[in-house]
């Protein structure tokens, strides 16, 4: 059983469905039911229903079984939620943050930046030595940034999520 109390549960839930998915999904009736049913039962609405189904459903969080009405043609669909993967889910998504840190990390550490000292932008040497080191915004003169406390946080980062058993 999936504690949806959980932070790092709630908040991948979140990002994936927004607050309304993640009501629904809190509220969900059990068993295989209709996205009208569970639109009813829940107090979400129809659209915000089935958009967050079919992302459950893209994740592997959801079932759907679909049925055909005999007499009249008609499909129902019956969607019962399943989130006894979502531990493979977030060490999918812990990989990738890993992987996409990694990559800035090497960004940050490989390059010499300028920025403009009002916030306009940030230029790697190459960038600010196209424009004469001015700012194409505003035109101010850029400046060199130090960014090892950047490099340094991000290595750390890297590090906690290694180690995390989560």
């Amino acid at each position: 059983m999936v504690d949806l109390n959980d932070p790092v549960v709630r908040g991948y839930l979140s990002r994936l469905v927004g607050e309304e998915g993640l009501e629904m999904i809190e509220k969900m009736p059990e068993g295989e039911v209709t996205d009208e049913k569970i639109a009813e039962e829940t107090g979400v609405l129809l659209n915000i229903v089935r958009r967050t189904l079919f992302i459950l459903y893209e994740n592997k969080l959801a079932v759907c079984r679909r049925e055909r009405d005999s007499s009249s043609g008609w499909l129902t669909y019956l969607w019962r939620l399943d989130l006894s993967d979502i531990d493979y889910q977030l060490e999918k998504e812990k990989k990738k943050l890993i992987r996409n840190l990694r990559m800035r990390f090497d960004f940050e550490e490989n390059n010499v930046f300028y920025s403009c000292p009002e916030g306009c932008s940030r230029m790697v040497f190459d960038q600010a030595a196209e424009c004469e080191f001015l700012c194409l915004m505003c035109g101010e003169d850029l400046v060199f940034e130090d960014n090892t406390e950047v490099v340094e946080k991000i290595r750390e980062r890297v590090e906690e999520l290694e180690k995390c058993g989560c």
